[in-house]
Order: C-alpha cells, then sequence, then structure tokens
C-alpha cells in the first residue's frame, strides 16, 4: 500500500511539474492572447518552448525557411504512445496511399488531420489561434482532446506565410494607439501597399499548391506529402463584415472529388454548426467557395484522397477591434474563439470517425489504381521543346505524379492542338502519364484537356491543362499505354573541336537558353541573333540561334574561344563551333539579318499604381528563372530614366495614365523598350504617339438593348454571359518575329478578362487570336462574342525605341512555362 502511495505521489508530482513546464500563450507572452498581434519570432519560440516542456506529446519539426529566413515549422501532437511511435505511423499511413492490400490494423493506426493557418499574411488571427489550439491539445487540460488525441496525430503549422505575416503585423502594431481604434477608416485598418497577404515576392501561396514556384510551398508540399493526411483544414479569413464560413463547399465541385468526400464535409459542417448554434454565432456553408482549382489549400488535398477544407473567419483590415456594417464590434478575440472552435469540432469528428475515414483513405487509392477517373487513361507529351518538357517532368515529380518515356506505339488519341481524335506515333523522348497510379486523380485534373465545370460562378481560372501551360504537344488517349524508360535520351553536347573557328553557335527558345546570352554579355561578349532559319557544316539552324563572331570579340576580348568554351561548359549548354561563314541555305553571316542584341538593363515599375501579384511574377521570373538583378522604381519616376542605365522599362498590370509623360517618349525616342502588361495598356490609350487601340464591340444598327433576365436571388453572382474567370486560348503567332523564337506558329495563353486590341496598320501584329481560339475553359456568351478576333501581342516601333503590349500575363502565377519563352524573347530579343 505505502509504494503504491508513494508511486502515485510520484507519478501526480510529475504531471505538476509537465504542466508547471507548459505555459499558456497569455503566460509566455506576458499579454492576453488576442490583445496584442504576435510576431512571428514570439510565435516560433512559443512553439519551441512548448515542444521542449512537453516532449512526450509534442514533436516540432523545422521543415524550412522563407525568403527572408524565418522559421518554417510544424508541431507534431498526439497521445505519448503516438509521438513515440511517430514515425511507424507515417510508413504505415503512406502504406495505404500504394493503392496495395495492406496488413495493417487500421483500427490501431491513427488518423492525421493537418491544421494550417495564416497562408495569407493579413489573415491574422489564425497565428494566434494556433498557439491556443496547441497549448489545449498538449496541456491535458481538455479531457475530451485527450480521448480524440488517442486516435489521432494533430499536425499544427502555425503559419505557411511567416514574411507576409510581419509585414503586416510590424505595420499594425507600429500605428495602432494605445487603445485600438474601431473605425474602419482609421489608419490601422488600412495597410500600404502591398499589404500582409503575398508572401516575399508577392505571390499567393494558396495558388501555388501543385505548382510549387516559391521556396514556401516547395517546402511544405515536401512535408506534406511524407504524411498524406486523412482530414485538411486551411484557415482563413474574408471582409470583417461576413459571418463564418465552413464547408460543405460550393459549385462547380470537381468531378473527380468522391461522394465520400462530399459527404464528409457535410459531417464535419453540421458537428461546427452545432457549437456554432449553440453560441448563436453566425456562419454559412455551400455559397462562395468552390472546389475547383487544383492549387488550393482544400482542393490539392482533396485532389490526393484526404478531406480539405477551407474555412473563412470574417477578418480582414479588422485590426484588433472593429465595427462592422452591422454596428457590431468585432474583435481578435472573437476571431480566435471561432477559429478555435471550428479546429476542436473537426479534431472531434475526425477522431469519432477514425475507423471510416481510414476504410475511405485506403479505398480511395485502391480504386484510382483499379478504375482511375475520366474517360482518358493515358497522356502523351511531345519534346517540342526539350527543356519544358523536363520542367513538366520536375512538377510531376514534385506531386509524386509517375510518368515513363518512349515506346513504339501508335493509335489515335485526342489532340490538344487540333480538339480532334489525331494519329499519333510514340517517339523515344515522348512524356507518357499513365493514370493506372496511386495519384490518378491528380495527375488526371492537371493533364485533362477539359475540365467540367458545373457552375460558372467559380472562384478562380477554369483552365489549366499541362500541355497549354507548358506550350508541349500533347494527346490525351483512351487506351492505357506505358511508357518504356525511366530517363530522357539526351542529345550530346555537339563537340568544339576547331582548331581556330570563325563562330560559336548557340540554341535559342528557353530560359536556360538565356542564361547563356546573359552570361556571355556579362564578359562584354558580342552576341548576335539569326532573324532567319540557315544550314550551315551540313546542319539546320533555326531562327533564334545565337552567333558568337570570332574576330570581332577578339578586338574586345583575349581568350575568347576559351571564354565562350567555359560558358558553354558551366551552363551545360550544347555549342557548335563553325569554320566559315559561307552558309549552305540561308544568308551567310556577314548579313544584317545576323543582328547585335542589346543587353537589357532592366527596370520595373512598383508601388500603388501596381497590382503586387503582377509586380512579384516579374520581379521573382527576374530574380529567379534568369539570376538578373532589375532596378525597382517608383511610377512618378519613369518620365526620368538615362537610357544609358535603363534601355528596358516594365510595367506590370496597374493604371500609369498620370504618369505617362514627356519624359518617358523621350526615353522611348532614344531606343529605351517599353512593354506594358495587361491593364498597364490602358494607361497609354489615346495617349499622343501610342498607336495602339481598344477593339470596340459592334452594336447592330437599330439593335435595342433587351430587358434584364437578372433575377434578384441571383444579385450576387457573376452574369454568366460577360465572365471569363480564366480559359486558355491559342493565339497565333507571326512565326518569322523575334517574339515568336521557340514557339513557332502559336502559343498558348491564359486570358482573365475581355480586353481585345485592333490590330495595327503600322506595327507588329506579332499574336492575333481568332473565332476558332478559344481552347479550354469557361467563358460567357458576350465575352466569347468579344473575343471572336484581335489583338493580344503587338510591337510598336518609336522613335529608335519600341513599345510592346501584352494584353495576357505571360508570368501567371510564374508557373506558366510557354509564357516565359514569350517573355524571354520580349526582353532579349532584337529586331
Amino acid at each position: 500500500m505505502k509504494r503504491l502511495l508513494t508511486f502515485c505521489l510520484i507519478s501526480l508530482s510529475s504531471v505538476f511539474f509537465v504542466q508547471a513546464q507548459l505555459k499558456s500563450p497569455d503566460e509566455f507572452l506576458g499579454y492576453a492572447l488576442g490583445s496584442h498581434f504576435t510576431p512571428h519570432h514570439k510565435v516560433a519560440d512559443y512553439f519551441r518552448q512548448m515542444a521542449a516542456a512537453s516532449p512526450k506529446n509534442i514533436k516540432l519539426v523545422e521543415y524550412g525557411k522563407t525568403n527572408e529566413g524565418r522559421p518554417l515549422m510544424v508541431a507534431f501532437v498526439s497521445s505519448a504512445e503516438n509521438i513515440e511511435k511517430l514515425e511507424q505511423i507515417r510508413n504505415n499511413n503512406l502504406s495505404l496511399t500504394t493503392g496495395n492490400n495492406t496488413s495493417i490494423d487500421l483500427a490501431k493506426q491513427p488518423t492525421i488531420l493537418w491544421l494550417s493557418y495564416n497562408v495569407h499574411g493579413n489573415e491574422a488571427n489564425s497565428t494566434e489561434t494556433s498557439m491556443k489550439m496547441l497549448y489545449t491539445l498538449a496541456s491535458g487540460t481538455n479531457k475530451p482532446a485527450g480521448e480524440w488525441l488517442k486516435n489521432t496525430v494533430v499536425v499544427i503549422d502555425p503559419c505557411l506565410n511567416p514574411d507576409g505575416r510581419d509585414r503586416y503585423v510590424n505595420y499594425f502594431n507600429s500605428v495602432v494607439g494605445k487603445v485600438p481604434n474601431s473605425d474602419p477608416s482609421s489608419r490601422e485598418h488600412i495597410e500600404p501597399w502591398p499589404g500582409g497577404r503575398p508572401n516575399h515576392y508577392y505571390f499567393d501561396l494558396n495558388r501555388d499548391w501543385a505548382w510549387q514556384t516559391q521556396i514556401e510551398s516547395q517546402q511544405r508540399l515536401a512535408l506534406y506529402n511524407q504524411w498524406m493526411p486523412q482530414v485538411h483544414v486551411d484557415f482563413h479569413e474574408q471582409s470583417y463584415n461576413e459571418p463564418y464560413y465552413f464547408a460543405p463547399a460550393a459549385e462547380p465541385v470537381h468531378q473527380d472529388i468522391t461522394a465520400w468526400q462530399k459527404s464528409f464535409q457535410v459531417v464535419v459542417g453540421k458537428n461546427n454548426a452545432k457549437y456554432f448554434d449553440a453560441e448563436g454565432w453566425q456562419y454559412f456553408t455551400k455559397e462562395r467557395f468552390d472546389l475547383l482549382y487544383p492549387s488550393y489549400g482544400d482542393t490539392y488535398p482533396l485532389y490526393n484522397g484526404s478531406i480539405g477544407m477551407t474555412y473563412e473567419q470574417g477578418g480582414i483590415r479588422a485590426g484588433l477591434s472593429v465595427v462592422t456594417n452591422d454596428d457590431d464590434t468585432l474583435t481578435l478575440k472573437d476571431r480566435i474563439a471561432h477559429h478555435f472552435t471550428t479546429g476542436m469540432s473537426t479534431l472531434e469528428v475526425t477522431s469519432l470517425n477514425h475507423n471510416k475515414l481510414l476504410e475511405e483513405y485506403k479505398k480511395y487509392f485502391q480504386q484510382e489504381m483499379a478504375n482511375p477517373p475520366g474517360i482518358y487513361k493515358s497522356y502523351i507529351i511531345k519534346p517540342t521543346n526539350l527543356s519544358r518538357l523536363k520542367k513538366l517532368a520536375e512538377l510531376l515529380t514534385k506531386n509524386k505524379i509517375e510518368f515513363a518515356y518512349g515506346g513504339d506505339k501508335t493509335g489515335r488519341a485526342y489532340d490538344y492542338d487540333t480538339q480532334k481524335e489525331e494519329n499519333f506515333t510514340i517517339g523515344r523522348n515522348d512524356l507518357i502519364v499513365n493514370v493506372q497510379q496511386s495519384r490518378a486523380v491528380l495527375a488526371n485534373v492537371l493533364l485533362e484537356p477539359q475540365t467540367f465545370v458545373t457552375d460558372s460562378n467559380t472562384y478562380d481560372i477554369t483552365a489549366w491543362a499541362l500541355p497549354y501551360v507548358y506550350g508541349l504537344k500533347g494527346y490525351a488517349s483512351k487506351e492505357s499505354i506505358k511508357g518504356k524508360f525511366s530517363s530522357l535520351d539526351e542529345p550530346k553536347a555537339i563537340s568544339n573541336d576547331v582548331d581556330k573557328p570563325l563562330a560559336w553557335l548557340f540554341n535559342w527558345g528557353t530560359t536556360e537558353d538565356a542564361h547563356v546570352l546573359i552570361a556571355l554579355q556579362k564578359e562584354n561578349i558580342k552576341v548576335r541573333q539569326a532573324d532567319q532559319p540557315f544550314s550551315v557544316s551540313g546542319k539546320d539552324y533555326p531562327a533564334g540561334t545565337l552567333i558568337v563572331l570570332r574576330a570581332e570579340n577578339e578586338r574586345i576580348a583575349k581568350g575568347i574561344k576559351d571564354k565562350v568554351t567555359f560558358i558553354a561548359k558551366m551552363l551545360d549548354k550544347p555549342i557548335q563551333a563553325v569554320s566559315s561563314g559561307f552558309v549552305e541555305k540561308g544568308k551567310d553571316f556577314g548579313s544584317n539579318v545576323y543582328p547585335l542584341l542589346k543587353q537589357p538593363k532592366i527596370a520595373i515599375v512598383s508601388g500603388m499604381e501596381v497590382s503586387s501579384l503582377a509586380f512579384g511574377e516579374t520581379w521573382f521570373f527576374l530574380e529567379h528563372d534568369l539570376n538578373l538583378s532589375p532596378s525597382i522604381i517608383n511610377a512618378k519616376d519613369i518620365n526620368n530614366l538615362d537610357i544609358n542605365k535603363i534601355n528596358t522599362l516594365i510595367l506590370p498590370d496597374g493604371s500609369y495614365s498620370p504618369f505617362i509623360g514627356d519624359g518617358l517618349t523621350a526615353w522611348l525616342n532614344k531606343g529605351g523598350k517599353l512593354i506594358l502588361m495587361e491593364d498597364a495598356i490602358e494607361s497609354v490609350l489615346e495617349k499622343k504617339g501610342f498607336d495602339i487601340k481598344k477593339k470596340e464591340t459592334v452594336v447592330k444598327k437599330d439593335e435595342k438593348p433587351g430587358a434584364s433576365k437578372l433575377l434578384f436571388k441571383d444579385k450576387d453572382r457573376d452574369d454568366f454571359e460577360t465572365t471569363i474567370p480564366g480559359a486558355i486560348y491559342r493565339i497565333n503567332l507571326d512565326a518569322s518575329h523575334p517574339f515568336s523564337y521557340g514557339l513557332g506558329k502559336a502559343y498558348y495563353s491564359l486570358k482573365t478578362d475581355r480586353k481585345i486590341y485592333e490590330p495595327f496598320a503600322n506595327g507588329w501584329n506579332v499574336g492575333l487570336i481568332n473565332d476558332k481560339s478559344l481552347m479550354a475553359g469557361v467563358v460567357g456568351k458576350k465575352a466569347r462574342e468579344e473575343l471572336k478576333t484581335g489583338l493580344l501581342i503587338g510591337v510598336q516601333d518609336f522613335g529608335r525605341g519600341e513599345v510592346v503590349y501584352l494584353a495576357n500575363d505571360p508570368l501567371f502565377r510564374n508557373f506558366w512555362e510557354g509564357g516565359k519563352t514569350l517573355f524571354g524573347n520580349i526582353l532579349f530579343c532584337s529586331y
């Protein structure tokens, strides 16, 4: 009896000791949670302190760093027994995703619930909530939670976007007064440009799950795919005038999302509603937030077998306290309470449905292997551009989608270009995705030529088929075809064994080729470019080929042969040395069809006049894809450019009309290159010297406007007839123009608005569309009529300079690879 009493006292004292080490957020931070916004470093410190104080219930994993060096981390929280065998749980869980029969006892295998907070930096309540969630689950103060954790592992990611969060928090904390001002017009509710929503490079990380262009997404998805949870919740905020949103989601819901996934969203929603009803809190479901675009924090998990959900609390720009349109005061503490409630409710329903979740999860992947979704069983992508094909392979690899290369199969399949059944023959380097695999749904969603859309009122783009995105020839086959090889058969580098060559030739047509040009120009090596195809030494070369002439470079750069050879070797690019400029076909190297390329000195305009997302895409492309360091200037300074320092000016999507003045036109006349993207074009309409004209909608003579068909019940919906949330158009290119190098006669572009322009009478109509240009996506009837014909890519001479008009965004979210080729041509090529 004495021994038992002693044991109990020791056990009790050890529990008290552990609990004494665990500090609530209030105790650790020194203020009540919700009374201040917490900087990210303090959040990270709190998670570290909790993990150190409770190692039996928490395992902290730092999975990477942001662009600005802030840590990315997740906390695994569960019972002591589960934390002790966490790696075994992970391996068992991954075995369920293989589609094979497994002997794992599902009753003993915990369910995995992943909670993601604060992907948008200024939706800042959720990171505060994550600290409360961690403490509640680890402290043992909530007895039901202790029971739920016996069969559930909870993964808490406190902040997916620390750089954006700190941008918001640092601003807010710098302007808030001693007492928060609840007036929404107060400056603490109005963030300066670019706001805290995006990451360091101004990307929306909630659109980047599948594409993984950003370092935060790449590191997070690598960890996510090592775990593959059964349930994933992405915590967000919306306008502070909105009530709370939780699943089930709105239409359109992609047809590959299973009946089980949809039904369990209802189960979760009803459980959330039970707690909100008890408190009298307002909420809505089945509205606004759909499940279509594959790169969200709810759809990406759904397409990978999980129950993916978005929770939206009203709160953007709310600060610590704000008066809503209903004359209620919404506080940060209120917002934390709401997110905490849905988080705990989801844990409860996950635990109570533990067995069913695992059974359905296992069945999901078995079904993918046995009977993949969709009508197409295989996708064949031709190596029409080997560099972009390799990038496509990298994307598939990141997403664990299996593929192979080559074969000797012939047959008929859907041709993405012609949109008809056509004959095909598989070549050695054709990339083949057979969807009979464990990631069948995701593969099908990313590759299907047409995404079936049940409702036009979607939240994002409606087309993203990868052959269009990468500008590659593709086929979709109803036959199951498997590749024969695991890797490409890459062409060997061409020998550079000419003793004293006349010239060296390099390929052109990809961003990697641009790296060669950049490296050569940094060494002050003159580079020419063929604006017509030619043949020399028995080999054909396309227009765009780079040419380095030995003689004209020897005068300014000694050891030119060694420098050129070193650059080719360093960048692992093929090089051809030729001993004569007398060509077999085309024009000799002394002709004026081989102009010298000017080294671009680039500036991008930023600031409140500019779309932060559009600016970020351009900034990121130049720095990360091309390794350039552009100057970043304000709109007010575009009339004061020095042509010797800046010869290329990029105006991303934005509004610049007040700043288009004589200084800018004088710079153009001296030889500047002005690139106007999307709405930046609208800023020069009717301005002197700019020839671009908007294409006006033709109204039939005597046509009277019809009666409105709009019903009051549809007042919050988009007008379907005029909508174009994001569709793919084939742009017919002038294949002889330098902007078309590496693209040929067509370029596939994403169109997100109805703006289109008249072809030039005097200028270069580089990219036009016609009534057969729509390839995929939702476009309303009126919008289709307006987009039947017109100019989307154009160039006009302006004195010694030029103005480039890009009606569509070629760098869309940095995953539109074909657009990178186009934009590289615009930056570097001359005519």
